[in-house]
C-alpha cells in the first residue's frame, strides 16, 4: 500500500510539473513553417485551393504554410505522405474527392493500401461543386446528348483524360458510362492540369472536372462545358444544363477539405480549424476561389467529419460498379 502511494504521489508530481511544461509547448504552437501537401501537380482544384487558403492561414498563425504538390494515383500518393507524417501538426493535407474513394479500390485491386481513412483527420472543408463535363470548344459534341449518342455509335473512340484511377476525373466519367450504356476510354494524368494541357492540344476528346479548373478556358473561348454532375444552376457556369435534366442519372461532387494525421493533439488540432476558419472566411480566399468558379462553400470540422462519413460509404458502392481498374 505504501508503495501504491508513493508512486501514485510521485505520478502526481510528475503530472503537475509536466503539465504546464505540455501546454506552453502546445500554446507556442506553431513555431516553425507548416507544410500543406497538395496530392496533385499544379492546376488542378486542390492546388487553387490550397494556395489561396495557405496564405491566409499564415497570416493567422504568424508562420508560414508552404505548399508541397506531390501528385500521382489520383491523389493517393500525397495523401499517404500525410497519413504517416508525424501527428504534430507540420505536415497538413488539402484533399479531393478522391480521399473517399482510394483506400475502397485498393482493397479491391488487393493491393497495400497508401492510407487508411481513420489515418486522417478532417478539420474543414472549403469548396464541394460538381463537377463539368468539359470539351474543345471546336469538338463536334454541342450537347450532352450528342456527346452520349457518339459514344454509343462508337464505342470505345472517345477518350477521356483524368487524374488516375477512381480519382475525381475517373469516377464521375464512369458513374456517367454506367447510367448512358456507354463505354469510353480512359487515359490516367498525374493531376488535372496535365489532363487539361492534353484536353487543349488534342490528345485527349473530354475531361470531367471541376468548373474551377476550366472557367478561364471557356472564357477564353477554347473549351465548351456540355452538362455538369449536379443538381440545379452552377453559379460560374448558369447556363449549362445539369446531366439529370438531359435524361442521365448521374450525380458527382468535388469537394476540397483540410485534413491533419490522426493523433494530432487536440490543442494543435483546434489551432488548425481556426486557421481554417480565417481562411475560409477571408474575403481574399473567397474572391480567388470565387473567381476561379468555385465558391467557397466551408464546413466547419463536426459537419464535414459526417460529410466525409457520409461520402466514404456512398463512394464505396460506386467503386463496387466501376470494377478492378489496373
Amino acid at each position: 500500500m505504501q508503495r501504491r502511494l508513493s508512486f501514485c504521489a510521485a505520478l502526481s508530481a510528475a503530472l503537475l510539473l509536466g503539465g504546464p511544461g505540455l501546454a506552453l509547448a502546445q500554446a507556442a504552437f506553431p513555431n516553425k513553417p507548416i507544410t500543406m501537401v497538395v496530392p496533385f501537380p499544379p492546376g488542378g482544384l486542390a492546388d487553387l485551393v490550397g494556395r489561396p487558403v495557405a496564405e491566409a492561414m499564415s497570416r493567422e498563425l504568424g508562420q508560414p504554410v508552404l505548399i508541397e504538390n506531390k501528385g500521382g494515383a489520383g491523389g493517393g500518393i500525397g495523401m499517404g505522405v500525410v497519413a504517416k507524417a508525424p501527428a504534430d501538426g507540420y505536415t497538413i493535407l488539402m484533399a479531393l474527392s478522391s480521399f473517399s474513394v482510394i483506400p475502397e479500390a485498393d482493397a479491391m485491386l488487393g493491393r497495400s493500401p497508401m492510407y487508411s481513412f481513420n489515418a486522417l483527420r478532417p478539420i474543414a472543408r472549403f469548396t464541394a461543386d460538381p463537377t463539368v463535363l468539359a470539351v474543345r470548344a471546336d469538338a463536334p459534341w454541342k450537347t450532352a446528348k450528342d456527346f452520349v449518342e457518339d459514344a454509343k455509335k462508337r464505342p470505345g473512340a472517345i477518350n477521356y483524360g483524368s487524374s488516375g484511377n477512381y480519382g475525381t476525373m475517373h469516377v464521375p466519367m464512369e458513374i456517367l458510362a454506367q447510367n448512358a450504356g456507354i463505354k469510353m476510354t480512359h487515359v490516367p494524368f498525374t493531376g488535372a492540369g496535365p489532363a487539361i494541357v492534353a484536353l487543349l492540344s488534342g490528345q485527349i476528346d473530354a475531361v470531367s472536372t471541376g468548373p474551377a479548373t476550366v472557367l478561364q478556358h471557356v472564357k477564353g473561348g477554347k473549351i465548351r462545358v456540355l452538362a455538369h454532375w449536379g443538381n440545379g444552376k452552377l453559379e460560374a457556369l448558369p447556363d449549362v444544363p445539369s446531366l439529370k435534366t438531359v435524361g442521365y442519372n448521374a450525380e458527382y461532387a468535388q469537394w476540397s477539405g483540410l485534413f491533419i494525421p490522426a493523433g494530432t493533439p487536440e490543442p494543435v488540432a483546434q489551432r488548425l480549424r481556426a486557421a481554417a476558419r480565417f481562411a475560409a472566411n477571408d474575403p481574399k480566399v473567397k474572391e480567388v476561389i470565387g473567381n476561379a468558379g468555385s465558391p467557397v462553400l466551408y464546413q466547419d470540422t463536426p459537419d464535414f467529419e459526417k460529410y466525409v462519413q457520409s461520402d466514404v460509404k456512398r463512394m464505396a458502392d460506386v467503386v463496387k460498379k466501376i470494377g478492378k481498374v489496373e
